[in-house]
């Protein structure tokens, strides 16, 4: 039989497959995106995290996991940046990153989402200008939320 490793939980082996060194502070960084289904702001996942981390500490852990392509950033209405865990969809099959899906924020919680299973429409922009990322933000009520309205 195939011995399993009590200690390599989700967050390690997610890690140790972007080859990352395991850190108190990635692995429940991680666990925060993990327990999180949408999109959180800096003071979100600091909110969620020991106070044995400190602000430096997270701002560089998101940079790192923003640099391997376990997060992306999500551009807020206000203004604001969120991230939100990559996905599958995230890389094409030849490993290049790209965030070419929609997300959704609920005007009435809040939350923003990745909507993985919608692509952004296909832009045709004037010549000289090069696309390197796009952004889409659809705002409305999440099913939740108008689930709980009914």
């Amino acid at each position: 039989p195939l011995k399993t490793d009590p200690t390599m939980t989700p967050e390690r082996a997610t890690l140790k497959d972007f080859n990352l060194r395991l850190t108190d502070c990635r692995a429940e960084m991680l666990a925060v995106f993990n327990e999180n289904p949408h999109a959180l702001a800096h003071g979100d996942i600091e909110r969620q995290l020991p106070e044995k981390f400190d602000r430096v500490t997270v701002y560089r852990t998101l940079k790192t996991f923003l640099e391997k392509g376990l997060i992306h950033k999500v551009l807020d209405d206000e203004g604001g940046t969120k991230y939100a865990l990559c996905r599958d969809a995230c890389h094409t099959p030849d490993h290049q990153h790209h965030h070419d899906h929609v997300h959704f924020k609920c005007n009435r919680c809040g939350l923003t989402t990745c909507l993985d299973a919608v692509a952004v429409p296909a832009l045709s922009l004037p010549a000289g200008y090069q696309r390197q990322e796009t952004n889409l933000l659809v705002q409305g009520i999440c099913p939740t939320c108008g689930a709980s309205s009914n």
